[in-house]
């Protein structure tokens, strides 16, 4: 009970926050820019877990936009948006399941050294991120879901990083298909869980 309270006061000091606006804007600008490199490179390297990456960049521009447009309304409104960012993340994995499927029957082996240098570039790019935002990981479920998207970024580019180094030392392109299937996990996961935190805040306001 404690901690739900400590949660709700950091959420809605956060909301009126300057400082949490701007994270966000730098958030959505980071994001969209990676998404263009790692598309670009993924599409060039034939790395499924590369081509993962650039569509959760791109769902998480778009979430911080959404959250962005979201951060000053009610409570209700907030956690209708995580609703939202919770089905696209739900749909990001599903999609993922469903390319690393077909690539499992149809792929070939990635360029490694792509792999290497972009997947490293992206955790640079989601470190910086995912520590601007720690300080908000304990508000509603509009900002968790923030916090929980860059979360996920930085343990799928580490994962990258280890698909890079098993396509390298294997010479085969399983290695990336199982980072592939890691990072839709993580995508569903996190789903759930900005999804059960929102359908509580929904029931609180009812309640009221």
């Amino acid at each position: 009970m404690a901690d739900q309270c400590c949660a709700s006061k950091s959420g809605t000091t956060a909301l009126n926050d300057p400082r949490w606006r701007r994270i966000l804007w730098i958030a959505l600008i980071v994001n969209a820019m990676m998404f263009g490199v790692e598309i670009a490179a993924g599409v060039a390297a034939d790395s499924r877990a590369l081509q993962a990456d650039a569509l959760d960049f791109l769902g998480d521009a778009a979430n911080y936009a959404i959250s962005l447009g979201v951060a000053g309304m009610a409570l209700a409104w907030r956690a209708r948006a995580a609703l939202v960012k919770a089905a696209t993340m739900l749909a990001f994995g599903l999609w993922v399941i469903g390319s690393t499927a077909w690539a499992f029957v149809n792929g070939s082996a990635p360029h490694a050294e792509t792999m290497g240098i972009v997947g490293a570039l992206a955790l640079a790019a989601n470190v910086v991120v995912a520590l601007l935002l720690f300080r908000y990981r304990t508000g509603d479920a509009n900002m968790r879901s923030v916090w929980i998207c860059s979360r996920n970024d930085a343990i799928g580019n580490l994962a990258v990083l280890a698909a890079a180094l098993g396509v390298f030392g294997t010479g085969q392109g399983w290695p990336d298909l199982v980072v592939a299937a890691i990072m839709a996990v993580l995508a569903l996961w996190g789903s759930v869980e900005v999804f059960r935190q929102a359908r509580i805040e929904l029931a609180t306001v009812r309640a009221q």
